[in-house]
């Protein structure tokens, strides 16, 4: 479900992408970006990897369904990718635990005003806009714990779709990637579009984010409580409650094996 990626998705979710081409490209974008870590690539590689991924798929759509003519080319060719990263110096699961609290955007970012969790996989968000107002909904169609939040959205403005995942640096020192792509719906948003309005809001809430976990977060790592379950294609497969109850059996089972030796 990312702060102006709240801003950004704020502005928008047309259909949902009712042909299916955004959540498509969205999802052969996580795909390379996962097969380039696979593979021992660096973070940033993946991402700017899924980020090309992105692009050539707008590419393909441009080139396959216009008429030759300068504006013959298809509303998916003026998508926005966007692929951002910064490094925190928490531990991985305390920057995931942080993200996963939707309800402290408002107070991480500029512009976002509420943020309703519908349920574990459903958010509702509402956000200002220059002088008027935003809403959406984003769908969250996976998410592993400490690894990765990939996510849908859909609203009457456009919409986004993309991911964040979490990379251990060091015990205490976390990557934050962002790969996300921008579908405008609507005049004002795909004028704004030209001249890459939304990317640059989307990149200033992500460092608005940075900013809270380097300050608030870092002085309330014990008091960071997340959500622990898992999604797969859009279900959740483990609670929150199943995962604590694991976790708790596996560390008693390893004081367990402490006490023996």
């Amino acid at each position: 479900m990312t702060a102006r990626l709240t801003d950004a998705v704020g502005d928008g979710s047309g259909d949902g992408g009712g042909d299916g081409d955004g959540g498509g490209t969205a999802a052969k974008m996580a795909a390379e970006g996962a097969k380039t870590l696979g593979e021992g690539k660096s973070p940033l590689k993946a991402g700017l990897k899924a980020g090309m991924t992105g692009a050539k798929e707008t590419a393909k759509k441009a080139v396959g369904s216009g008429d030759g003519g300068g504006g013959g080319g298809s509303d998916e060719a003026k998508a926005t990718n966007i692929v951002e990263k910064f490094d925190v110096g928490l531990p991985r699961r305390v920057a995931y635990d942080q993200w996963t609290q939707f309800a402290d955007f408002p107070s991480m970012t500029s512009k976002v005003e509420s943020v309703e969790q519908e349920s574990d996989e459903q958010l509702n968000w509402r956000a200002k806009i220059f002088f008027s107002h935003r809403t959406w909904k984003s769908t969250i169609v996976e998410q592993v714990p400490d690894e990765r939040i990939v996510w849908k959205s859909e609203g009457p403005k456009g919409y986004v779709d993309g991911s964040i995942t979490f990379h251990e640096l060091a015990p205490t020192l976390t990557r934050i990637l962002l790969v996300a792509e921008y579908h405008p719906d609507g005049f004002v948003e795909k004028t704004a579009n030209l001249w890459r309005a939304q990317g640059r809001r989307l990149r200033l809430d992500f460092k608005h984010i940075e900013r809270h976990m380097m300050t608030r977060t870092m002085l309330e790592q014990d008091d960071t409580e997340g959500w622990r379950g898992e999604i797969r294609d859009g279900e959740v497969v483990r609670t929150h409650e199943d995962a604590i109850e694991q976790e708790k059996k596996e560390q008693e089972q390893k004081e367990g094996r402490g006490g023996e030796d």
